[in-house]
């Protein structure tokens, strides 16, 4: 029996949607080059800010440099990555909240909005007692989301498992009002991605967009290249109405000038394709005069 016009079903795409989420670059992704050429970058493939990471280069540490960066380019910094790292143990002195609370100020100064932090190591005994409430106390003083990044456990020889972080090294069982999700870090730690970013729902603040195949070695790797559901956590964010920042947080220190702009031109790319979103086509008949 054949169907009348009037009734049969159609296919009608609706309007594409412009991503809430603004789309940023990790300073990090132009080492070993500096933080002026980070900003560069970003300027020329068109990101929409830079999330500075603080380190060792007195620059990513300096409010009034960074400013005339931002002039200069025209390029804002969206976050700040506070020196937690262990290879940043040293930046700013070692008491682990002077390095946050400076994190803090500097955000402050540079207009940005989020504070990215790592858990507290295991040796950290004292500042990890008390970093639940002194992260939401200076949450609620400052105004600056601080979003803590999920880990992975360390790997020693014999694929024996150190548990290094404390409270742990997932952020999502923990009592965060901000979280950052590392794509490269679930990698490596074998989390469901997709199972955290379901999880941790409106805690979800900050993703640092990368990727790795679950390698021991925190890869970094330019997304897509490895075995993490990037498009998918993407495209689930932005369907939600992600309001967050996605930070390209990709290693490049072994590649040359070219294919270092090459690469971060490629995330880029994919981070726009996967966060743009279109309501699902119209598929049943249309209504009927008078229903």
């Amino acid at each position: 029996m054949s169907v009348p016009p009037s009734e049969r079903r159609t296919a009608t795409p609706g309007p594409v949607r412009a991503p809430a989420a603004r789309v940023g670059l990790s300073t990090a992704s132009s080492y070993p080059e500096g933080v002026a050429a980070a900003f560069s970058l970003a300027s020329r493939l068109g990101y929409d800010g830079v999330e500075v990471m603080v380190w060792t280069d007195p620059l990513t540490r300096e409010a009034g440099a960074l400013r005339r960066l931002v002039e200069h380019h025209g390029v804002p910094v969206l976050s700040v990555h506070a020196p937690t790292l262990l290879v940043t143990q040293r930046v700013w002195g070692t008491d682990p909240w002077e390095k946050v609370d400076r994190s803090i100020d500097l955000a402050a100064e540079l207009d940005a909005d989020t504070v990215v932090l790592h858990p507290p190591f295991r040796w950290q005994r004292e500042y990890a007692r008390g970093f639940v409430d002194g992260v939401a106390a200076r949450e609620r003083d400052s105004g600056i989301r601080l979003a803590v990044e999920n880990m992975y456990p360390w790997r020693a020889p014999r694929s024996r498992e150190l548990e290094a972080y404390l409270p742990h090294w997932d952020p999502v069982p923990q009592p965060y009002e901000h979280v950052t999700l590392d794509l490269s870090h679930t990698a490596t730690s074998g989390s469901d991605a997709m199972a955290m970013t379901h999880a941790l729902g409106p805690r979800l603040a900050h993703l640092h967009l990368t990727d790795g195949t679950g390698s021991a070695r925190d890869e970094h790797l330019v997304p897509g290249r490895g075995g993490q559901p990037c498009a998918e956590v993407l495209a689930t964010l932005a369907a939600a109405g992600f309001g967050g920042h996605v930070v390209v947080e990709v290693s490049t220190r072994r590649v040359g000038e070219v294919q270092r702009e090459l690469d971060l031109a490629e995330s880029l790319a994919f981070a726009r394709l996967h966060l743009v979103t279109a309501p699902g086509p119209s598929v049943g008949p249309p209504p009927r005069p008078g229903a």
